[in-house]
C-alpha cells in the first residue's frame, strides 16, 4: 500500500513541476469526468444503448486501422512508379548523366522568351556562348542536397559547419517502405560517394510504425505514429569522426602537487547523431529532453520522407520553402481546429 502511496506521490510531483502533462492530465480528467456524469444522468435501457454504439465506434476504429495499413500498401507501390524518376535525379545531381537539351528546356515565370525581340536573343546567344566558353564547368549540381540542409530551418537547426564538408559527399537520398509481410516501418537511405571521413556509402535510419487502436484506450487512435527508429554505425576513418571531441583537461596530484594533462573524448553536436538516435525502452521511463529529442527526430523523419525526398528540387531552389511560409498559422477557436485537422504522423 506504501508503495502504491509512494508512486502516486511521484505522478503527481512530475505533473506539478510540467504544465504541459498538467494540463493534459487535468484536460483527460474533465473528459472523463464529462462522460461519466452524462452516462450516470442517463436511464438504465439508454445507457444500454450508448454502449453497443461505442462498441460499434470500437469496430470503426479497427476498420480505419486497415485503411491506413492500405494506405502504406498504396504508398509502396507508388514508391516503385516514383523511383525511376529519382533514380534519374540522383544521377543528374552527380553528374553521372548530362540532361539533353529538350529536357532542360523550362519556362521560366520571370522571363517570357516570346516577348524578346529576335536582336536580342541573338546577342544573348553570343554573350551565353562566350560565358561558357569562359566558365569552368561543374559537374551535375554541386552541393545539391547541403544547400537544402541549409535551408530547411528543421535542419539546418541540426547542421554544424565541421558537417558540411562530409554532406557535399551526398549523393541521394531515398524512402524505402517496408514489405507487405513485414511490420509497418520506412527507411531513410542516405547514399555517398567515396570520401576521407568514413567508409560506408550508405547510412540508414529505420522508423518503425504503429497503425492499431491501443487495446485499453482505443479511442485515442488517430493513425499512424512512429514509435521507434534505429540508425546505423559509421565506420569513421581515423581522427574524423565528428560526432565526438577530444578535450584536454588538467588535473594536480593532491599529495605531490604535481599535475598533469590528460585528454579524453566527449560528444559533439553534429548531424551525423541523427544516426545514434535515444532507444525507447519499455522499462526505463525517458526524462522530458529526451522526449522531446525523440519527438523531434520523428518528425524529421516524417519530413524527410513526406517533403524533402519527393521535393527536393524545390527545396533546393526555394520554392517549396515560399510555399511553406504562405502557410500562415492562425489561432483556431475551440471546436474550429478538430474540423480543420489533417492526417499527420504523429
Amino acid at each position: 500500500m506504501d508503495a502504491d502511496n509512494e508512486a502516486k506521490g511521484k505522478v503527481s510531483d512530475q505533473a506539478m513541476q510540467n504544465p504541459q502533462a498538467l494540463a493534459a492530465l487535468q484536460d483527460k480528467i474533465d473528459s472523463v469526468s464529462h462522460s461519466a456524469s452524462i452516462m450516470d444522468s442517463l436511464p438504465k435501457s439508454v445507457k444500454r444503448r450508448v454502449n453497443a454504439l461505442k462498441n460499434l465506434q470500437v469496430n470503426s476504429t479497427h476498420i480505419e486501422a486497415k485503411f491506413y495499413k492500405e494506405v502504406h500498401e498504396l504508398e509502396r507501390k507508388y514508391s516503385a512508379l516514383y523511383q525511376p524518376l529519382f533514380d534519374k535525379r540522383r544521377n543528374i545531381v552527380s553528374g553521372e548523366v548530362e540532361p539533353t537539351d529538350e529536357e532542360c528546356e523550362w519556362q521560366s515565370d520571370h522571363e517570357d522568351e516570346a516577348a524578346l525581340a529576335e536582336d536580342l536573343k541573338k546577342k544573348a546567344a553570343i554573350e551565353e556562348k562566350t560565358e561558357d566558353a569562359n566558365e569552368e564547368k561543374p559537374k551535375g549540381v554541386p552541393e545539391f542536397w547541403l544547400t537544402i540542409f541549409r535551408s530547411v530551418d528543421m535542419l539546418s537547426d541540426m547542421l554544424q559547419e565541421h558537417d558540411e564538408p562530409i554532406l557535399k559527399h551526398l549523393q541521394d537520398i531515398k524512402v524505402i517502405f517496408s514489405g507487405p509481410d513485414q511490420p509497418m516501418s520506412f527507411t531513410l537511405e542516405f547514399r555517398f560517394e567515396p570520401n576521407e571521413y568514413f567508409t560506408n556509402t550508405v547510412l540508414t535510419k529505420v522508423y518503425k510504425m504503429k497503425s492499431e487502436p491501443d487495446a485499453e484506450d482505443p479511442f485515442s487512435f488517430e493513425g499512424p505514429e512512429i514509435i521507434d527508429c534505429d540508425g546505423c554505425e559509421i565506420d569513421w576513418h581515423k581522427g574524423k569522426d565528428v560526432t565526438v571531441k577530444t578535450i584536454k583537461k588538467k588535473q594536480k596530484h593532491k599529495g605531490r602537487g604535481t599535475a598533469r594533462v590528460i585528454t579524453k573524448q566527449v560528444p559533439n553536436d553534429s548531424f551525423f547523431n541523427f544516426f545514434n538516435p535515444i532507444k525507447v525502452s519499455p522499462d526505463r521511463e525517458l526524462d522530458e529532453d529526451s522526449e522531446y529529442t525523440l519527438a523531434t527526430d520523428f518528425e524529421i523523419g516524417h519530413f524527410f520522407r513526406e517533403r524533402i525526398v519527393p521535393r527536393a528540387v524545390l527545396y533546393f531552389t526555394g520554392e517549396a520553402l515560399e510555399d511553406d511560409e504562405s502557410f500562415e498559422e492562425e489561432e483556431l477557436d475551440e471546436g474550429e481546429e478538430e474540423n480543420n485537422s489533417v492526417f499527420c504522423l504523429k
